[in-house]
This record gives C-alpha cells, structure tokens and sequence, in this order.
C-alpha cells in the first residue's frame, strides 16, 4: 500500500463522542499514527450510541477507522503518567473536553508539552477557550443554534429542525484537523529554516463548535449588517434561487431539482411541457423567478407527479437539468458514481457479538492522486493497542 501523505505524523486522540474523533478520523484517513485514548471499561460513549446489536456501534467503527485504542485512566496517576510520556513522543495532541477538565487531570497544555516543545495542541469546546462563556458545557446541538443554523432550517411558520447528523461537532472536527495541518506546516518550516520552536500559545488549535457552525453560515452577517435582511427559513428552497426544490413524484419517491441558472431553467421548463413559462419575460432572471416560486413549484410538481422519480431524473439528465433522488442508504450503496470512485468500501467487522462479513462503509474524503484512499481498519476494540503503543512510542526517539 502506497504510504499516505501524513504517515509520520503520530497523534494522541483525547477525545470523545463526534468532534475530536472526526478530526482524528480525517488525518488516519491520510495515513497519520492516531492513538486514541479511551477509559477502562466501557470506552468511549460512541461504542453505545445507535447501537442495534453487540457492543459496539457501527457509529463507533466509522468515526475511528484507522485508529489504534489504548484504554487509559486520565483521572489516575497511572494514566496521567502513560498520557504524558505518550505525549512527549507524539506530534499531535486533540482534545473536546470541557475547559479545564484536563487541567484538572494534570494534562494540562504546559504539562503535555513540557518534554515536548514542538507539541500541536488542538482543543474542541462548546465556546472555544476564552471569552464570557468558555467555561460552560454543550454539544453540537446548542452550536448549530447559536451559531445560526438552526434558525434557517425547517419549514416556515415551524419550529425550527436539526440536520439529520451531528453536523455541527463534524463541522469543528474539520477545521481543527485543518488547524492541525497549518500548525505541523509552520512547525516544519520553522526546523527547515533553523528557528527555535514557537511558544505554546502559539501551539493550540483553539476550535469552538459554536464558530465551526458560523464560519459557513454564508452571508448571513453581512446581508443583515448591509441591507438588514433577516434570513427565514425556507423549507426545500434556497433563497433567492428559483425553482429549487424538492418534488414527489408519483411512486412517492421525492427528487431534488436545482434549476438554478437561466440556461437550465428554459431547459427545465422545456422538459415539463411549460414553454410559456420558458420564454416569459417575468421569468427571466433568477430574481424574477423567486417572486414567482409558487407558482414554478406548482408547475413542476404538477409534472412530477405524473412519472416515477427514476423516470423524472433519466429525463432532466438527458436534458441537462441537475437532479437526483432524495437517496435512501440503499440507494448509495447501488449509486453506481459512488462505488466507482470508492466512496462505498465494504469491509468486515464485528459488532462485539457477532462478526458481519460484507458491510458498507463511507469511503476517503478527499481523493488525493488516481487512486481512492483505503479504510485499512475499522474502528479498534476498545484497549485493543494498548501494550503496542505503549511499547513502541515510549521507546523510541521523538523527532
């Protein structure tokens, strides 16, 4: 196998649930040695969350592929003392505690970097690591309300809907292994031009789930600071972008059709059998047809209404329209794009109870070079690595 971009960088994984295992996730994915430290016993609480049989979730096995488990108590001296010569031989240190959960462990950042000058520190929390409220606990769920999103999803004249995934802990996984990569960039630069290593508050990645959230919030803060437009929730559109939606076809199946620029809107219009709308002056740019997208919307649905959704899609493909089927997990697996760039891996794994030969599994994101990147593992038993690690980054050199 061909080595992965990051396979000399060794991270210690502190972390739980969703926000720090995704950032950990990402760089194991590129080859990166991600130890992850869970408690004796039970583990990390992911191994439990949407468990449908066994003991160990398959939540659990995707968020930690690639990694090794080394089950260690941070709250005893024997785990402190086992984290933090870990530490001095690790590259990469990610945590999503609470603020001053590890301080109060002894792991604080001066003491994970005291043997270990050159240390990248990266740290998930609800509110980042300073200001009014860092100290207060919360998950991705309270994130995507303060941070803006919960409020521009769902229906109009509804409460507001939470995306279907932990979105905004995945979101601040993302940018902290991003962080991750600048920080090891600078570092690098810094031995190649001979400088001493950076001081340590110049080490920590800080990421706030709540900042995650509103760093792609779009121009949700300048369109209301420019011309005091307060943005709603809209359903299936997407603000001032007509017709864009979604639409049931007759076999109950719902496709998403994006006629969104002039071009594909004429087109869509001649695929439905509307050419009077097509050529309408009224119609003819995009902010025209959002004043006009009920009755766009009417059009479409009174013609996908007629036809299959596999029908309704083969006909806006030859047309050139963007569409697709809202897709079950089925249907992914089948997506023949998907599986052609392997995006859909199938591997064996056991549930702690039971081993399943022939399971689906979301590939490697991004693709680097000609060839997708390889689950190699699926997420680790729990404690799984722990004399290996133990042995191996504790008697060796750190670089």
């Amino acid at each position: 196998m061909t080595a992965g971009p990051l396979d000399d960088v060794r991270v210690l994984e502190l972390g739980s649930f969703i926000a720090a295992p995704t950032a950990g996730r990402q760089l194991a994915d590129f080859g990166a040695d991600v130890v992850k430290v869970e408690r004796p016993g039970d583990g990390d609480e992911l191994r439990s969350w949407r468990l449908y049989a066994g003991t160990t979730s398959m939540l659990f096995r995707t968020i930690n592929r690639n990694k090794r488990s080394v089950a260690l108590d941070l709250g005893a001296a024997e785990g402190r003392d086992a984290v933090l010569r870990l530490a001095a031989n690790a590259d990469v240190v990610l945590e999503n505690f609470r603020p001053g959960r590890l301080e109060a462990w002894g792991l604080s950042p001066e003491a994970l970097t005291a043997a270990n000058p050159e240390l990248v520190v990266a740290r998930i929390s609800a509110y980042g690591q300073t200001g009014p409220k860092h100290a207060q606990p919360g998950f991705g769920a309270i994130a995507e309300a303060l941070g803006g999103m919960r409020e521009l999803t769902g229906e109009p004249g509804r409460a507001p809907v939470r995306v279907g995934v932990s979105i905004g802990d995945t979101l601040a996984g993302m940018h902290a292994a991003f962080g991750v990569l600048l920080a090891l960039r600078q570092r690098d630069r810094r031995r190649a031009e001979g400088l001493p290593p950076l001081p340590l508050a110049e080490r920590i990645v800080d990421v706030a789930l709540t900042e995650a959230v509103l760093s792609v919030m779009e121009s949700l803060l300048p369109d209301a600071g420019a011309y005091g437009v307060t943005r709603e929730r809209l359903g299936g559109w997407t603000q001032g972008i007509a017709p864009s939606n979604a639409y049931v076809c007759r076999d109950s199946r719902s496709v998403v059709i994006a006629g969104n620029g002039d071009g594909i809107y004429r087109r869509l219009m001649g695929v439905i059998g509307r050419e009077d709308l097509a050529g309408r002056a009224d119609l003819a740019s995009n902010a025209l047809r959002w004043e006009a997208r009920d009755e766009l919307d009417g059009a479409i649905t009174a013609w996908t209404r007629q036809h299959d959704a596999a029908v309704v899609v083969e006909a806006l493909d030859a047309a050139g329209v963007p569409a697709s089927r809202i897709a079950t997990a089925q249907d992914i697996v089948d997506d023949e794009q998907f599986i052609a760039r392997g995006m859909v891996q199938r591997l064996p794994v056991s549930t702690g109870t039971e081993q399943l030969d022939d399971v689906p599994f979301p590939g490697v994101v991004p693709r680097v070079g000609a060839e997708p990147g390889r689950i190699r593992t699926l997420g680790p038993d729990l404690g799984a690595h722990t004399d290996e690690v133990l042995q191996q980054w504790t008697h060796r050199e750190r670089r």
